[in-house]
């Protein structure tokens, strides 16, 4: 019998548990957590910045949107280890999004980004309680990859003139790329932003090949400001200037209905790419943990650290996959290690608030580039072309789908090619006829058993896939084709049905007139292995006549008795 406190204990460990893992919280753990905190902070800082200055926002902004996110993860979130923050995947469709409907106002684009973060959470915290994890699912891994690849380059093709000191903003992606490449033909460089740039890139790509790449993202930024301050370049190039020495607080003023409308389909987008990030990135590092987590309890913690960074002047996160292995390999071993890194943040804006006086925009521009590099799967697409040139060529129309018509375009595009692929796939699946083979039970494919034989006198056919719409008629063709080039006269075909795990409206039309085919010819159609679930369809579809007992057989060893009262005999006999 279940007591009161082991109830509310239970309550407590899935509905915020954070403070779940507050009672069991082990002394040995404070000062991996403690440590891990204080790495992450130095890269917490410069991805904040670099991703907010990539959405187009105040550099403060992407502060705002890890330190709040990240408090409200750790009393609400399943995960231990998991760092939430901006995210490079997300940040150009924050811009796409919310800069056309600023109109050129700051304090604007911060509301609306603030709205879209508490849009994303609604969606992902309903998605949460009615268990639609699968949506998730959506975007198929060709896809992600093609997606994300695009989303890459966007993001470098944003970055690269901000890195050199040039601006080119022509409006698409493309469109910035030649204008960029103009420009640096011209000689329009500016060289103290691109000394600035151009070596913070080359210390933080220095680092990822050792394995440092936190340490890197570091050195380069501290570096810079150093450098920035020594040659008094801070007037010469642009700076992210001082932070505000402020809490997170609510920015919301001037919002609309309207504006909901107008943010309602991109934050539909958004929530599904950083429930595919958050779902992937939380089950691995669960797993290197021994622990589990579940989908659902993912998207509602995310939802509500969204909402909660939203409302507190923020914009859309996300799971990070370069700041979460920065804080395992730091050894955290909890969540106390980002409410640490969390709290350092807070103390940066009030303690050292002028120290970014002197960060050169050009040097987040190089944080934002790596972390963007980091996206593109080359090897992935490769594999992808070598395995299924079809899945392959379906995520390079990702790619160029994000990069040729525009982000949130592309987020459509990637939706529906997935369904595509998957309506493909399901259009045309492996069809076969079986056959006995001597000394074997069962029924064997005769394309890939050279000693299967057909039974005289019956046609054995397997379709591995639903029935549906798409399918019907090749399932139609494909029958009538064998049974026009069996030889002899046929007396029965024998549907092997256990693949079909559905039957729609449409498939069963085409499952009558081939039915009326064969009976038209004197040959009986059987179906055997049949599933009671879709047994039910067919009687929910009133064709308990036509296919009645003496049409649904339990196996097609029974039926291939029943229709030619010839028992094996080639079998060994069991043992």
């Amino acid at each position: 019998m279940t007591t009161p406190e082991a109830g509310r204990a239970g309550a407590v460990a899935k509905w915020l548990p954070g403070l779940g893992m507050l009672a069991g919280y082990r002394r040995a753990w404070l000062r991996h957590d403690l440590l891990a905190g204080v790495v992450l902070t130095a890269v917490l800082i410069p991805a904040g910045m670099g991703y907010a200055q990539a959405a187009g926002l105040p550099a403060h902004t992407g502060l705002f949107a890890t330190i709040v996110p990240l408090l409200v993860y750790a009393v609400v979130g399943p995960s231990r280890v998991l760092v939430l923050g901006p995210d490079s995947a997300l940040a150009p469709i924050i811009a796409a999004t919310v800069l056309p409907l600023a109109a050129g106002s700051t304090e604007r684009a911060v509301a609306l980004a603030g709205l879209l973060g508490v849009l994303v959470g609604a969606v992902l915290i309903a998605a949460g309680l009615t268990r639609i994890g699968f949506l998730a699912d959506l975007l198929s891994r060709p896809i992600r990859v093609g997606y994300l690849n695009g989303i890459a380059i966007v993001v470098i093709i944003s970055q690269a003139p901000v890195l050199v000191g040039i601006r080119a903003d022509d409006g698409s992606p493309l469109a910035d790329l030649a204008a960029f490449c103009r420009l640096l033909l011209a000689g329009a460089l500016h060289w103290p932003s691109a000394v600035i740039g151009l070596g913070c890139l080359a210390v933080i790509v220095a680092a990822a090949v050792i394995r440092r790449k936190a340490l890197g993202v570091f050195l380069a930024v501290a570096g810079s400001m150093v450098a920035v301050a020594a040659l008094g370049w801070s007037d010469q190039l642009a700076v992210v200037g001082a932070m505000p020495r402020a809490f997170p607080a609510p920015a919301l003023a001037g919002i609309g209905w309207s504006d909901v409308v107008a943010l309602g389909l991109p934050a539909l987008g958004i929530a599904l790419i950083a429930l595919a990030d958050t779902s992937v990135l939380s089950r691995t590092f669960a797993a290197r943990r021994g622990e589990s987590v579940g989908t659902d309890a993912e998207m509602r913690a995310i939802g509500v650290a969204n909402v909660a960074g939203g409302l507190f002047g923020g914009f859309p996160i996300s799971a990070s996959a370069s700041r979460t292995p920065v804080a395992e390999q730091a050894g955290a071993r909890t969540q106390l290690a980002a409410v640490v890194g969390a709290l350092m943040l807070v103390a940066f804006m009030f303690l050292v608030p002028g120290v970014t006086v002197h960060l050169a925009r050009a040097s987040l521009a190089a944080v934002v580039i790596v972390a963007a590099a980091s996206l593109v799967d080359v090897r992935g697409l490769v594999r992808l072309l070598r395995m299924d040139p079809l899945e392959g060529a379906l995520s390079l129309v990702a790619t160029a789908g994000v990069v040729g018509l525009g982000v949130l375009q592309g987020i459509l595009v990637a939706i529906g090619l997935s369904l595509i692929a998957f309506v493909n796939q399901a259009r045309r699946p492996y069809r076969t006829e079986l056959g006995r083979a001597p000394g074997l039970r069962g029924y064997h494919d005769l394309r890939r058993n050279p000693t299967a034989r057909r039974v005289p006198g019956v046609a054995i056919v397997r379709f591995d896939a639903p029935l549906f719409f798409a399918n019907g008629s090749l399932f139609d063709d494909f029958v009538r084709d064998v049974v026009q080039s069996t030889p002899g006269q046929l007396r029965a075909v024998i549907l092997a049905a256990e693949p079909i795990t559905r039957i729609d409206t449409t498939a069963v039309e085409e499952l009558i007139e081939l039915d009326d085919y064969l009976s038209a010819r004197g040959i009986t159609f059987i179906i055997a292995e049949l599933k009671h679930p879709v047994r039910d369809q067919l009687r929910h579809y009133g064709l308990e006549s036509r296919f009645g007992p003496d049409r649904l057989a339990p196996t097609v060893g029974a039926a291939v008795d029943e229709l030619t009262g010839d028992y094996r005999s080639d079998l060994p006999e069991p043992e």
